[in-house]
């Protein structure tokens, strides 16, 4: 057995894996919970009305019926041939982009990426070896993660990146269906991500967002989430924007800290 790893020992791993992190006090602990929390994700049945969606998107690309660098149906097919919003379809579309099976061109379409096959080979033997990710692992993990960004954000961010943490808070607050409110939270957490426009912490993210969309996490948020409650997360949403537009990277921190943390009580009772 390797002996723990030495202060100095981290600090080169946090240096190596996030440039400019020695200015970050929570730097150090992004670099313990990807190398020790972030596992694989095992993807099990999802528990809404995507899942028929998705296990037919991936049994067409794990078949080859659809192969590389070939164009997948609209988005407006999909949505009619399953029943589906177009918001939901976008949702689970946006999943498989990801994990980097697909890739989406602006007014073409979307396609298969040519690493796709061995992706998804690559998936197949993680999923045989990796435990299931609970919701409270996977909140745990969030705590320590998402607060920890919130430096890189302040110093990279651009104002297009901003425009678009707007967008998703404004599509949120209009959301109709549980389904679109979900896909729309989701997606504002991810242009946070996104604004760090670091490649390292792009990937860790994408691996917590598919926890967060399998498993217990869909049927968990729909029994807690009431209408009081999802008006409370869209002002929390609002400012944590703010306080990331700010360039206010302690009080960004607190507020994200608060919001999983009210998240965290209303999905788990803790």
């Amino acid at each position: 057995m390797q002996p723990p790893a030495s202060e100095d020992d981290l600090a080169g791993q946090t240096a190596l894996l996030l440039p400019g992190a020695d200015h970050c006090p929570y730097a150090a602990v992004v670099v313990v919970l990807t190398l020790t929390l972030i596992a694989p994700v095992c993807c099990s049945v999802m528990s809404d009305p995507a899942f028929e969606l998705e296990d037919y998107l991936l049994q067409s690309l794990r078949t080859g019926r659809w192969v590389p660098r070939q164009r997948l149906p609209t988005e407006r097919e999909l949505s009619e041939q399953f029943v589906l919003s177009r918001t939901v379809v976008r949702r689970v579309l946006g999943q498989l982009r990801e994990r980097g099976l697909i890739e989406q061109r602006v007014g073409s379409g979307t396609y298969v990426t040519e690493q796709a096959p061995l992706l998804l080979a690559a998936e197949g033997t993680r999923t045989s070896e990796a435990p299931a990710i609970s919701p409270a692992e996977l909140m745990e993990a969030r705590l320590l993660f998402e607060p920890a960004i919130a430096e890189l954000v302040v110093s990279n961010a651009t104002s297009a990146d901003f425009e678009y943490m707007d967008r998703c808070c404004h599509e949120a607050e209009a959301a109709q269906t549980l389904q679109e409110f979900e896909y729309w939270d989701a997606e504002l957490h991810r242009a946070i991500a996104l604004a760090t426009h670091n490649g390292f912490v792009e990937q860790v993210f994408a691996g917590m967002n598919q926890a967060r969309a399998h498993g217990d996490w869909g049927e968990l948020k729909r029994r807690s989430l009431t209408p009081e409650r999802r008006h409370a997360y869209q002002r929390e949403h609002r400012s944590i924007v703010q306080a990331l537009r700010q360039r206010d990277p302690e009080l960004a921190r607190l507020r994200v800290r608060e919001h999983l943390l009210h998240v965290r009580r209303n999905l788990l009772g803790n």
